[in-house]
């Protein structure tokens, strides 16, 4: 199988691949059949669901293996669009994550709220290691971009890391919003930094301008 590395020059799609990889072609590893295979992701969504929050009203999609997105409707910077996916408000799931994400937004600030829900994380497979990474940052923790590129096993690969957690489709769910820069800046956030402040305070963090502020468990590792 043709390697996807070195299309940069001369391919009549490269910049898709520049859309798909987390960084430079060069540093790509995928063949050209999971190229192809990423552009279709939004063709695999079963169904579909809105919902309430208190940031904003919520677009869920899942899969036949489950839950497979979760953007805010307003302001979201990778938010979908359209998706080719009946609406199925009584979808089992669906009912499952709206009542778990009640139990979330309900607990007392600070107070651990757990997920419990099957996901489908489409995604190329250096995203889908740094999802499964996110999903390791307990409940009032956090981390930097260079503590995830350290579990990966490249210290260097930051801004993939950082490129990767911003392309993040399940928001609240897969935390990306526990990852800040190593000052403890909060830096961006796809959801909108005013959602991000306020999901790191529903956690019991102490978020002041631009910076978290509270000592909190995990941030002495920041790197």
């Amino acid at each position: 199988m043709e390697s996807v590395i070195g299309w940069r020059n001369g391919a009549p799609w490269g910049w898709i691949l520049e859309t798909l990889c987390d960084g430079p072609v060069t540093d790509c590893r995928y063949d050209a059949s999971s190229a192809i295979k990423h552009l279709l992701f939004h063709t695999m969504y079963t169904a579909q669901m809105h919902i309430d929050s208190p940031l904003g009203k919520v677009l869920l999609a899942r899969t036949a293996l489950g839950l497979a997105g979760l953007w805010f409707a307003e302001g979201q910077r990778d938010f979908p669009g359209t998706l080719n996916a009946s609406t199925k408000p009584d979808d089992p799931l669906f009912k499952e994550v709206e009542s778990q994400l009640q139990r979330y937004w309900a607990a007392p600030s600070g107070m651990a709220a757990h997920f419990d829900v099957p996901l489908d994380l489409l995604g190329t497979p250096f995203q889908q290691s740094v999802w499964r990474a996110l999903l390791t940052i307990a409940h009032g923790e956090i981390c930097s971009y260079g503590d995830i590129a350290q579990r990966l096993g490249n210290r260097h690969a930051n801004r993939a890391v950082g490129l990767a957690v911003g392309r993040n489709p399940i928001s609240v769910i897969v935390p990306c919003h526990r990852v800040l820069g190593r000052d403890t800046r909060l830096t961006g956030y796809s959801g909108g930094l005013h959602r991000k402040m306020a999901l790191l305070t529903q956690e019991g963090h102490l978020v002041h301008g631009d910076r978290l502020h509270r000592p909190v468990p995990g941030q002495a590792s920041l790197v």
